[in-house]
């Protein structure tokens, strides 16, 4: 039996975001006769704690910022000597590309989380991804993500491998079992979703604009999320006298919306490779997201699982969103269109692949 292939996975905590879940799932589904995973955290917290196999073995750094993290994580990879060093985040990827070299006899592989030119805007940040060719491996979870790097920052193009974000049917609907509908949705109304943390990126000021040329109409428009754009969008809901829209914080369980909800609205500026937008997918709900880069022309089969408009244009997208509500959707067609090519094992067969395929380089 030859030695199993140790990876050692970098993450700054688990707490319950795209990239954590990822790394997360990949970890828990990698197979125990080939691999032997390990999580480095800089701070051992976050909800997915809890989904973690317990043969992973965590490294809690116990540290509060990513730049101070760079020489402990340096010494454990040194110490620890693993195969492979699985970066999932994109700042740690960043300030790592400059010492991979140190380490010749390790793969290091990153995982991109964001269309980097549209995310990363400090210039020092910036400034490492000229190193980002000391990867031996980059994974970009849409076109976009790849193109962007390729063109923008050079990188060689044979080193980065598309995978999209996997969905995990089995929790998903562990978790629509359970769902009832919301108190919130009502009867004679049409319910619409949006979910994400409340910030600029996420453009619930757009959908906000979209909903004020809906006020007449029976739609009530459900928000999940929190950030620190709550205050400033309470008050513009305030200001627009949007009486039908609520914000209901962060949820522990969201699928219980989408589950019941009408439509699924994506109102973002940018995405790396929307998960919510598979997630809604995989809870049988349509989408009408905004036309921006990421991935969302990779997910939305047009008239299928959904449909793509352009925001900016709010009297248009709210005309869209009348003309949806008033058709009718196969809930199982749309949950087939996620699982036929995002389901969690045609995904982390790629991942298994991809990992496999590095100890041969």
């Amino acid at each position: 039996m030859n030695k199993k292939i140790s990876v050692m996975f970098i993450l700054p905590d688990l707490e319950t975001g795209g990239a954590e879940r990822i790394v997360t799932t990949i970890a828990n589904h990698l197979s125990r006769d080939r691999f032997e995973p390990k999580i480095l955290l800089l701070r051992k917290q976050g909800g997915y704690l809890d989904f973690l196999n317990k043969d992973i073995e965590i490294i809690d750094l116990n540290i509060e910022r990513i730049r101070n993290s760079l020489k402990p994580i340096l010494s454990q990879i040194y110490r620890r000597k693993p195969d492979i060093v699985f970066s999932g985040f994109g700042e740690v990827n960043a300030y790592l590309s400059l010492f991979i070299k140190l380490f010749p006899r390790i793969k290091f592989i990153a995982r991109e989380t964001n269309v980097v030119s549209e995310h990363v805007t400090r210039k020092e940040i910036k400034f490492f991804y000229n190193f980002y060719n000391n990867y031996q491996q980059i994974i970009a979870q849409s076109d976009d993500m790849m193109n962007d790097l390729v063109h923008n920052f050079n990188i060689k193009k044979h080193k980065i491998t598309k995978i999209n974000n996997p969905v995990d049917f089995d929790f998903i609907n562990e978790k629509l079992l359970i769902s009832t509908k919301p108190e919130s949705f009502q009867y004679n109304y049409k319910n619409v979703v949006a979910i994400g943390n409340l910030s600029a990126r996420k453009g619930f000021d757009n959908l906000l604009k979209v909903f004020s040329r809906l006020k007449n109409e029976k739609i009530i428009l459900h928000i999940l999320g929190d950030g620190r754009d709550r205050e400033l969008l309470n008050q513009m809901k305030d200001f627009l006298g949007l009486k039908k829209v609520v914000f209901h914080g962060r949820q522990e369980n969201p699928y219980q919306f989408l589950k019941f909800a009408d439509l699924f609205i994506l109102s973002s500026r940018y995405e790396g490779f929307p998960n919510v937008l598979l997630e809604a997918g995989a809870c049988g709900t349509y989408s009408l997201a905004n036309n921006c880069r990421g991935g969302i022309n990779e997910i939305i089969q047009d008239r299928i699982n959904g449909e793509i408009s352009d925001i900016e244009n709010h009297e248009d997208f709210s005309q869209k969103i009348m003309q949806i509500l008033h058709g009718s959707y196969d809930a199982d067609s749309i949950k087939n269109s996620i699982k036929s090519r995002f389901s969690k094992e045609i995904i982390l067969d790629r991942y298994e692949k991809i990992l496999l395929e590095l100890m041969k380089k």
